[in-house]
């Protein structure tokens, strides 16, 4: 059984480190290096491996928009999510739209190789921990209802949706026809209301106060 897997991530050295590590998989051989969305869109229509390292975070594509495009086009290929993101949120987001598994960028060989062989077979994989981890936020979603949740005003609410749906504070002016300062001074008051020091913990909490809708 011999793998063909393909990586996408837009830091080169990130790519030689994958690379140098699956070098020592004697079942899976490294065929293709992409460091953006579009030049893997292109890549794809040549070749097509049987597992996809995608890193979830590209200049030019969010990861689940550039999974769903891969997955719907291509469904014969196992998307693999490899990534520094370890929230429940970004999970769920990305195995709804076309990946079979995720893992941490920090992983070791053996995980790694167990993950690609375990798509390749058929089957999913989240790494053990990411998997605890969601079972501990589901709790705290339980355990949150009888919490009293902060009052957000409207602005802070279509916000806080778009900067769970992963948008730049550049992006959520432009859609919400604000200023790039407006948008930062709710996003500063989000982050005192939530008790919260950066957008990963934003998004925890929200969902945790049941604040956004997690599925979207």
């Amino acid at each position: 059984m011999m793998i063909n897997v393909a990586i996408v991530d837009d830091h080169p050295l990130a790519i030689s480190g994958l690379k140098n590590m699956l070098s020592e998989a004697p079942n899976i051989i490294v065929s293709q290096t992409y460091e953006d969305g579009q030049s893997c869109l292109d890549g794809l229509k040549i070749h097509q491996p049987d597992v996809l390292l995608l890193d979830v975070q590209l200049p030019d594509f969010k990861g689940q928009d550039l999974s769903e495009i891969i997955s719907k086009t291509y469904p014969e290929i196992k998307i693999l999510a490899i990534t520094s993101l370890d929230a429940p949120i970004f999970v769920k987001s990305m195995m709804k739209h076309g990946c079979k598994g995720y893992i941490l960028k920090n992983t070791r060989l053996k995980t790694l190789v167990h993950a690609i062989e375990q798509l390749y077979e058929g089957g999913i994989y989240i790494e053990p921990t990411l998997k605890e981890q969601m079972m501990q936020n589901m709790l705290h979603i339980k355990k949150s209802a009888t919490t009293r949740k902060p009052t957000l005003t409207l602005r802070e609410r279509e916000i806080l949706k778009l900067i769970v749906e992963e948008n730049t504070n550049q992006e959520i002016a432009d859609k919400l026809f604000i200023s790039l300062r407006t948008v930062e001074n709710h996003r500063f008051s989000l982050f005192q209301k939530l008790d919260v020091k950066n957008a990963i913990g934003l998004v925890k909490v929200a969902i945790q106060l049941g604040l956004v809708d997690e599925d979207k």
